[in-house]
């Protein structure tokens, strides 16, 4: 796709604050027709801009409000592939990314309790050639950009 313009980034603005409005609302926020947010918002989508829509459910209000972050530590070198296909099938990893320094990896996790944190970080410890992990559990969150306020 050809660079972003000025329409195509307000498009974007509005889509990241309100998702769920129709493209007529996003048309009237940045003076485009509903047809054209349209057609640029398909375009976006073909070009791999905008990567798919989805439901972000807080795991808080589920019950889930034990967090921590995971430095794991491999036995000798694992591909990141290999590490997210040990990793993805287990709902408790939030997020996961490969890092520099001395761990291999960084995985934020979400449980219940202290009890469900053991058990998930059991299943992340053995489900990949793990060597040690180190938990940092969270206390309380005073910057989360990702998270819409409410």
């Amino acid at each position: 796709m050809d660079r972003l313009d000025e329409a195509d980034e307000r498009i974007l603005l509005e889509l990241a604050d309100h998702a769920r409005a129709t493209f007529a609302e996003i048309g009237l926020r940045v003076n485009l027709s509903a047809s054209a947010v349209k057609r640029r918002v398909d375009r976006m989508l073909d070009s791999g801009v905008i990567r798919g829509f989805t439901t972000v459910v807080d795991r808080n209000a589920l019950g889930w409000g034990t967090e921590a972050y995971v430095q794991v530590y491999c036995h000798g070198t694992i591909a990141p592939d290999r590490l997210r296909q040990a990793w993805l099938d287990i709902p408790e990893v939030i997020s996961a990314a490969t890092v520099t320094g001395t761990a291999d990896a960084i995985l934020h996790v979400l449980a219940r309790d202290m009890r469900h944190l053991e058990a998930a970080l059991e299943r992340i410890r053995s489900s990949a050639d793990i060597e040690r992990s180190e938990s940092i559990v969270v206390l309380s969150n005073i910057i989360d950009r990702g998270r819409p306020d409410r």
